[in-house]
């Protein structure tokens, strides 16, 4: 006898009539011979279920990969050219917002600092000049026009100097000529392309980090061109992945790329999902099974209740602990833990959802 039902970790007690039943009965779909009954234990065993009118679901199975929410992930771009003087970072380290993650070297700070110094004598300079000018003036010995260029050289000086000061501050430099690379947000590491002692000019040189929050990511599902009409924004996704084959991750689709890949001709879909404890990490593999409610309407059971025996499906049918039917189904499809039934059952009627193999084999063997 086939099944895909286990076996039930527990004694049944049922209290039989006497008379032998035969394979002939159990296919006609028999009711429980006279003197059956099931025991009070056995009832408190047993789960009952409703026969109802449901709308019918389908389920779409996808294929993808679990990537990195693009609105919380920071690319770190190096300002000005340098030698890397030390790397405090490695590919997937936590790091929070400010942390330093580079220490780099560079001959364009230096000269930076020189302007900086500059312009601060320049402005000494200039300050001393109009001191001068303005008491030379007072006495005599200067003309107004000598004092006006002074005062003008002076606002000069100091536009330098703030100019200077502006660009340092922009740089976060230190008095030795270095400047650090710091964390933009709080996440992890995802992307590093530097080493210790590397040398680079930022013009040719791109990203050297890249810094992603991994508390939300997002699944980039895709979809053929066949099954496009089937997959609509807010449609609810189940996803699996090869990790953790038996944790499921719920969300919904929210949003449709409702462009192509060239090459392989499928579309993308995005499910964004939390992502308690960092379980799923970009680029893992990822099933995506995505639930859609049509506007047709089957009866409906659980999918653990349907027997399968002798190449047909069965339900039980319990009107009281005395009057048990054996009856058969014809499945339409299961979706998840529903069976759609097109034929054999009746909106309203009670079966039998748990532990019912044993009750079955009693009334059928």
């Amino acid at each position: 006898m086939n099944r895909f039902l286990p076996l039930l970790p527990f004694a049944l007690i049922l209290t039989l009539g006497g008379c032998a039943k035969n394979d002939e009965a159990a296919a006609t779909g028999p009711k429980a011979e006279a003197g059956f009954s099931l025991s009070d234990k056995m009832l408190r065993e047993l789960k009952l279920d409703t026969v109802r009118q449901q709308p019918v679901r389908d389920e779409l199975t996808l294929s993808g990969q679990i990537a990195s929410d693009g609105d919380q992930t920071v690319k770190v771009y190096p300002l000005v050219g340098g030698v890397v003087e030390q790397l405090s970072v490695e590919l997937g380290d936590h790091v929070t917002k400010g942390q330093v993650l580079a220490v780099i070297r560079s001959g364009e700070i230096a000269d930076l600092q020189n302007q900086s110094s500059s312009a601060g004598t320049d402005l000494d300079i200039a300050r001393k000049n109009l001191a001068v000018l303005e008491d030379q003036y007072t006495a005599g010995l200067a003309s107004e026009r000598d004092v006006t260029l002074a005062r003008k050289e002076l606002q000069k000086a100091r536009g330098n100097v703030g100019k200077s000061r502006k660009q340092l501050s922009v740089y976060g430099v230190s008095p030795d000529g270095t400047y650090a690379l710091r964390a933009p947000i709080s996440g992890f590491i995802t992307e590093k392309n530097v080493t210790d002692r590397m040398q680079f000019n930022a013009d040719n040189v791109g990203n050297l980090f890249t810094v992603s929050n991994l508390d939300n990511v997002w699944i980039m599902a895709n979809v053929f061109e066949s099954d496009i009409s089937r997959v609509r924004q807010g449609f609810a996704a189940d996803v699996t992945t090869l990790s953790y084959p038996d944790q499921h991750f719920t969300g919904r689709i929210d949003k449709v790329f409702n462009v192509l890949d060239p090459e392989s001709k499928v579309m993308k879909v995005r499910v964004r999902l939390p992502n308690p404890g960092y379980l799923l990490k970009p680029e893992m593999y990822a099933q995506i099974k995505v639930s859609t409610t049509g506007t047709d309407r089957m009866l409906a059971v659980p999918a653990q209740s349907v027997i399968f025996d002798k190449d047909r499906n069965f339900v039980l049918v319990f009107k009281d602990r005395r009057h048990i039917e054996t009856r058969e189904v014809k499945v339409a499809k299961t979706v998840g833990e529903t069976a759609y039934v097109q034929t054999g059952l009746q909106d309203g009627e009670r079966i039998i959802a748990r532990n019912q193999l044993l009750v079955y084999d009693e009334l059928n063997d």
